[in-house]
């Protein structure tokens, strides 16, 4: 009897993802009554294992709360063990293939030359991605939509979780992110996952390597290598999960994202959205046209598993050796090529992110009734663009940074409240944008070094 042919991977994670949204959306108009009928009324407290304010709420419960309750639990352990072991690879393969990619480089000028062309092309499009944003956010005036009485109503649902975001970017300055790239203690930056530091660290190590004897450097290299070679093999191993991990990743986010707070923060959440496709679906095929042989739809199939997991993942860090495997093997970039741009991009190149806080800045301000004047604009491009390279690769690390954007042009602090209510579907939405940019990125710089193969079937799984 025939095989079936199996399903590629990008398509058993779509299959996750819409299973994930359905479910997400029935619990979330009809959650109540599923457990209401289980005897649960304090859901919350019955999840938690803690005595409901009501001490008759949960009175009722009994095998059926407890089969759901389990269920709820194991759903949480499979997409947090899946978070943890991306996250659990994201720092070594980082340092890893930055130091086999820098170290393994005899030329000099060959290195300095990748460096600046992925620099330009980072600065460039974190640029228009910065202006796109204040474009669309000056046009459709978002903020005018929601009035005070609502603004203050979704800011105070988040207040705890803004305080925290709030104390976090407030210590950080432009000056302070600068001096923070260099590690004090490289190896406190690789326990805590610092990973601009990771980075600084991996490109200096990798630079000494480039600078001593040929034949001790390469013994020193072909370790990282097979380091780096054993990670990647874990990589494979664990994308075996993915499917499911999507699947329980989802199905929560979309059960307790309220419909009548997404609607009331509707006109924002289109322009960000808007402004997040403009790139992915103008910007980026644009530069890929001009710059580079590959079309846009060989491009999307080949990013496609790395750009679905980045949705629901929400971090770029986390998704980074999924888009090493798919840049590498799937478009044909070389290995050294694909770990110094897409590793350097997981730290520095942020589009999505510096579109969402150029919006966010604006949006603020018209909540408010702020007026921004053009200088104050020029300001947010600037901020946004600083900021969008230290913002950290994970879930919603730009509205830390966002902190920074809004003190550059004295808007309140408060408003990032607001922004919380909805900012996990969108932080989904433009993490898909920054591993993209990341992957553009690495075609672009191996097509312009004249070492760009074409895959044979860039649609593998």
């Amino acid at each position: 009897m025939p095989r079936l042919p199996r399903l590629a991977l990008h398509w058993q994670i779509l299959v996750g993802l819409v299973a994930g949204i359905v479910v997400g959306i029935v619990l979330n108009a009809y959650g109540g009554s599923i457990w209401a009928a289980a005897g649960v009324n304090d859901s919350a407290a019955y999840l938690g294992g803690a005595e409901s304010g009501d001490p008759d709420a949960n009175a009722g419960a009994g095998t059926l709360a407890a089969v759901y309750r389990f269920l709820v639990n194991l759903n949480a352990l499979v997409g947090d063990l899946f978070l943890r072991c991306l996250r659990f690879i994201a720092v070594p393969i980082i340092l890893f293939s930055l130091i086999v990619a820098v170290g393994g480089i005899s030329d000099l000028q060959r290195l300095g030359r990748l460096g600046l062309r992925t620099l330009v092309l980072f600065t460039v499009t974190t640029i228009i991605a910065v202006v796109l944003g204040l474009v669309i956010a000056n046009v459709f005036t978002p903020g005018n939509a929601i009035p005070p009485e609502t603004r203050d109503a979704i800011a105070a649902t988040q207040s705890a979780a803004a305080e925290t975001r709030i104390a976090s970017g407030q210590r950080a300055s432009a000056w302070a992110l600068l001096r923070s790239i260099v590690p004090t203690n490289p190896f406190d930056a690789l326990a805590r996952g610092d990973m601009i530091q990771v980075v600084f660290f991996a490109l200096a190590l990798g630079f000494g390597l480039t600078l001593i004897d040929r034949e001790r450097a390469g013994a020193a290299v072909h370790v990282f290598q097979a380091l780096t070679d054993a990670i990647t093999a874990l990589v494979r191993l664990l994308m075996r999960a993915a499917p499911f991990a999507v699947f329980a990743l989802i199905a929560p986010i979309v059960a307790q994202l309220g419909l009548g707070v997404l609607q009331a923060m509707l006109a924002y959440c289109l322009c960000v959205i808007g402004g997040l496709l403009v790139m992915l679906l103008i910007v980026y095929p644009g530069i890929l046209r001009l710059l580079t042989p590959v079309g846009y739809r060989e491009f999307f199939r080949g990013m496609a598993p790395a750009q679905l997991l980045a949705f629901t993942s929400s971090s770029s860090a986390a998704t980074l050796p999924v888009t090493l495997q798919c840049v590498r093997d799937r478009l044909g970039v070389p290995h050294d090529i694909t770990s110094f741009v897409a590793s350097l991009g997981t730290t520095v190149n942020m589009d999505g992110t510096a579109l969402m806080q150029a919006v966010a800045a604006v949006f603020i301000a018209q909540l408010y009734g702020y007026d921004l004047t053009i200088g104050q604009q020029l300001v947010i491009v600037l901020t946004a663009t600083l900021a969008a390279i230290g913002s950290p690769g994970i879930p919603s690390g730009g509205i830390v940074m966002l902190v920074v954007v809004l003190e550059s042009v004295g808007l309140p602090l408060q408003g990032i409240a607001v922004i919380l209510a909805v900012d996990r579907i969108l932080d989904m939405c433009r993490t898909v944008i920054n591993v993209t940019g990341d992957s553009l990125a690495c075609v672009v710089v191996a097509h312009a070094e004249g070492e760009l193969s074409r895959p044979t079937d860039s649609s593998a799984a």
